[in-house]
């Protein structure tokens, strides 16, 4: 379910709120391939299914910062902000990633939003620590501490 907050008061009510969970999104060859491409990264582990098959992970796995971008689209099924003139990425902090996302595996995203506090500039910022969890795995594929500013 998406939560929709309407302005810098609706967003600074947000603080210690749990968002939930996304959808689960399928993990394919395809979107690994297509990141390599624009990444440059082309390591056997991501993008050759057949001698990776004989790998460490038994298959191809996606790119950790792969896994760390699809944060966004999936964090757009949890949290809708209305009425604010801009939003942006301010950064992230403690960025993990304990385990692989195999291709073929499925992810979702939980988003807790940790706090919201005042910047100057009419602004808010806004912490949340987001988490990649991958179906039937006990550890999560990514773990981060997502910074956003909303300015009015």
């Amino acid at each position: 379910m998406t939560t929709t907050a309407h302005g810098l008061g609706e967003i600074k009510a947000l603080a210690g709120k749990d968002l939930g969970h996304s959808g689960w999104l399928e993990m394919t060859q395809e979107r690994v391939n297509t990141f390599a491409d624009a990444t440059d990264d082309h390591q056997w582990i991501h993008v050759d299914p057949a001698r990776a098959a004989d790998g460490p992970f038994g298959g191809p796995i996606a790119h950790g910062y792969l896994t760390l971008s699809l944060v966004i689209p999936l964090f757009g099924e949890l949290l809708d902000i209305q009425g604010v003139k801009m939003s942006i990425n301010y950064g992230l902090e403690k960025v993990r990633f304990p385990s692989p996302v195999k291709v073929g595996g499925r992810i979702r995203l939980a988003a807790v939003v940790v706090s919201v506090e005042d910047v100057p500039g009419d602004g808010v910022q806004m912490l949340l620590d987001f988490t990649v969890e991958i179906e039937g795995a006990n550890k999560p594929a990514c773990v981060a501490r997502a910074i956003y500013r909303h300015y009015a």
